[in-house]
Parts: structure tokens; sequence; C-alpha cells
């Protein structure tokens, strides 16, 4: 089988030849290292796991899940930080705009924090304005979860629990939640989202890494170039709550069918851009829900050669262009982020799905396992 280019990088990044390539994979990686990252001010630990594989380096930690860091190397072998974060626990308590956070129970937005499932009405904790974003005031980016490491034939990973119980930010129904994190033999980053109820309830899990592959800290990713395999978005109101419609790209500043640079049209006098100060917006993926994980975005970075391909099952991508970074945060390389200094690419079912019959339903029942799974796979 060829050696890909991006491996060979990646090998000579790490001191090996091109002849001991193919034995370093078929070893597969070492399992993951567990360290104490700080401690929360109940006394409670949370823990970095350090896992590595295939020329991809990543930190996570048990505190919401979060990717720390996620290291890859550029087009001449030079590995940077291509993910936002903090390098204190007491920043991600205090600060943090979820970066690199795995969100839930509900990802994105639900109007005023209500929806009626089955004849009754729910009241959601309420975070963002009138409305719940990412699963209320202490989602699951804010809870402690179980983390296990493992190494298993080429992969390693981790996979974390946690169960949140029946009322908890409002939600109906004792969900336990199974997320496993697996770096391939290629480099690739997988996440496979499971979860159960006990009570008929809705779900939305996803990834909320803010991503820079020119490296943290950085400065703007305007002149990243996106691709997004989408003919339609879902405009918001003001308060970024979906109108029900689902809008054709074309001829809006939305259409990244082509890839284009994130900034070329960000500064247009646009209302939908208008209400989110910059791209805060969920496209309608022209491939649907899927069995498997299918192409849905593709990012690269110019001056460095890194890319980023993601393929997911999930119907829809919200693409959020750090349009609130503010120079209030001070990140993992000392570096102050201010506005457009990383993108996120969240694959999910729609914002405010509960509260829209005609958007792909995101409810859950017992008897039913919520399964989801996105593909990153990197080069340069």
């Amino acid at each position: 089988m060829e050696t890909s280019r991006r491996t060979v990088i990646a090998a000579a990044a790490a001191g090996l030849t091109a002849a001991t390539i193919g034995t370093a994979h078929a070893s597969g990686g070492k399992k993951p290292v567990r360290e104490l990252f700080g401690k929360l001010a109940d006394g409670t630990k949370v823990h970095r796991w350090s896992l590595e594989n295939g020329g991809t380096r990543l930190k996570v930690l048990s505190y919401g899940g979060i990717v720390q860091s996620l290291e890859i190397p550029d087009r001449h072998g030079r590995y940077e930080n291509v993910s936002l974060g903090f390098d204190n626990i007491e920043d991600y308590v205090a600060k943090t705009p979820y970066f690199g956070a795995l969100i839930g129970r509900y990802g994105n937005r639900i109007a005023k924090g209500q929806f009626t499932l089955d004849g009754t009405s729910h009241q959601l904790s309420v975070n963002d304005g009138v409305n719940s974003l990412h699963g209320g005031a202490k989602g699951f980016d804010k809870r402690v979860w179980d983390v296990e490491g493992f190494a298993s034939g080429s992969d390693v990973g981790l996979v974390l629990h946690y169960t949140s119980i029946d009322g908890e930010m409002g939600y109906p129904g004792t969900l336990r939640a199974k997320v496993t994190y697996t770096l391939t033999r290629h480099g690739d980053w997988r996440i496979d989202y499971e979860a159960t109820t006990d009570k008929a309830t809705v779900v939305n899990l996803t990834s909320h890494v803010y991503w820079n592959l020119a490296g943290e800290g950085s400065g703007s990713i305007y002149d990243h170039e996106l691709q997004i395999a989408a003919s339609r978005y879902t405009p918001v109101d003001s308060g970024l709550i979906p109108t029900g419609e689902l809008a054709e790209v074309a001829g809006t500043p939305f259409d990244f069918r082509r890839s284009k640079t994130v900034g070329r049209d960000i500064r247009v006098a646009h209302q939908q851009l208008l209400y989110g100060k910059g791209i805060d917006h969920n496209w309608v993926l022209d491939k649907g829900i899927t069995t498997r994980p299918e192409h849905v975005a593709t990012l690269r970075d110019p001056s460095s050669g890194r890319s980023l391909r993601i393929a997911s099952n999930e119907p829809g991508l919200q693409f959020y262009s750090g349009n609130f970074l503010d120079g209030t945060l001070v990140g993992t390389g000392g570096h102050i982020y201010r506005q457009g200094d990383a993108l996120c690419l969240e694959t999910q079912h729609f914002p405010d799905s509960p509260n829209h019959p005609s958007f792909p339903s995101t409810v859950l029942r017992p008897g039913q396992t919520y399964r989801t799974s996105t593909v990153h796979s990197f080069g340069a």
C-alpha cells in the first residue's frame, strides 16, 4: 500500500524513516496517559488525557470532555495546536465560550427554553437571553465525565460516560450518554455518540472545537478556505432562533458549495450576518441523515497547508465564525483571542428542532439508542 504524503511528514517529524513507517502503524498506538490537570472549587479532581496516533496529538479533559489541544503537522512536518483553549481549569470554569467541549443535552438553541413533548410542556434552563443554549447554564460541557483510555489494534482513544438525571436543566428522563474519542492509525479523530433514556426526551450532542489550522493564537481565520456540501441553510431571527425556513444559499454570503475564503463575504450588508455579528448559522446538508458518516465540509489553511475534512451522518452543520471573541480571553499559548481568530464546525440536528415539526426529529424514547458519528481527517 502506498504511504500517504501526510504519513511521511508525520513520521519525519517523529524521527522515523520511510522504512519504519509501516512498522510504527502496524504496532498500534500507545494507551492514553492520564495526569492531574486541576481541581474544581469543591475539590473534584479534573484529569487530562494525552493520546497520539498517526501523526495526531490530542489532549482531553475529564471536565466537559474538553479537547484542550489538538496538534497536527503542517506541510513541513512542523506541529501546532490548531484548537483554542486554556492552560488551567479555572478559566474553563469561569470564562470559556465552550472551547473544545462536549455539548448536551441539546447542542445549539431552543427558543425561550421551552418545548412540548407528548402533550407535556417543559421549561429548560435559560442562559442565552431568553433562550436555552447548549443544554443550559450547566450543560454537559460543565460536568465531570468518567473517562477510560484504550488501545485497540491500531486505534487509541477514550470512552467517556455521563449520566444526566431526570429533570437536570429541565430535561425529562435520565439520559445515559457515552462518547468515544478515537485516534486512528491514519491520524483521524472520530467521535461516536450514544445515549439512552428512561423517558421520552430530546437530545442533540455535538463537539464545540474552535479551529485555527494556522495554529492557536496565530490570528484571523478569514483567509481559511471552506467548502460546505449544502444548498440550503436555516435563517434565524434576531435571537438566532431558526424561523423555520430552509433557504437557498445561492446568491447569498452563505454559499460555500464551492470552496471560498471565510472572510470573502463576511462583511456583506446582509440581515442574517447582522443578526449573527458574522456567521452563526446551521447548514442543511444535501446528504441528509445517513447511516454512515459522509463528507460534509472541508477546511484549508493556505499558509500552513493544513486541511480538515469532516464526515458525519448528521443532517446539519453549524458554522460559527468566532464572532463573540472580544479580546478578553487569553489562551494556551499566551495569546489574546479576538473576533475571527477561530471557527467552529458543529455537526448536529437543527437548532430549535423540538419547536419545528418539519425539522428532523431529535426525540429519543425508551428502548431506542441515540447514535451519531463524526470523523475529522487531517492533511498537509
